[in-house]
């Protein structure tokens, strides 16, 4: 696998303890951290010695929604070359429109465990 250190900005608990879970499950050499606020998010990004190799960003946020924190991120000279998945529970269709300004990459959030491992695997690898 070639990322070896990813990060997840999503403000749902449950959903970034079962991405870890799913992460983990298919190589316990990624380390992946977890922002739960995307104002701290890109703050800790900017201050970050050792950038991510991959950031997962959820769509639907408070404050900032992952659209807007993109957008941001990549006003940040430092922050444009990583690449970022929006992780959004929305359609592609809709997640399609929502982003595209930010020419990013997304997946719609899977329904159940075994099928968000089969995403991450083929995103990771």
């Amino acid at each position: 696998m070639s990322y070896k250190n990813i990060l997840l900005i999503d403000d749902d608990s449950e959903d970034t303890d079962v991405f870890l879970e799913a992460v983990n499950s298919l190589d316990k050499n990624i380390n992946c951290l977890v922002q739960n606020n995307p104002v701290q998010a890109l703050e800790y990004l900017k201050n970050l010695e050792i950038l991510p190799d991959l950031i997962f960003v959820d769509f639907n946020m408070p404050v900032l929604n992952g659209n807007e924190l993109i957008g941001r991120m990549r006003e940040v000279v430092r922050l444009q070359a990583i690449p970022v998945i929006l992780y959004s529970s929305y359609s592609e269709t809709a997640a399609d429109r929502l982003f595209i300004i930010n020419d990013s990459q997304y997946i719609t959030k899977p329904s159940n465990f075994n099928e968000l491992v089969a995403v991450l695997k083929e995103i990771l690898e």
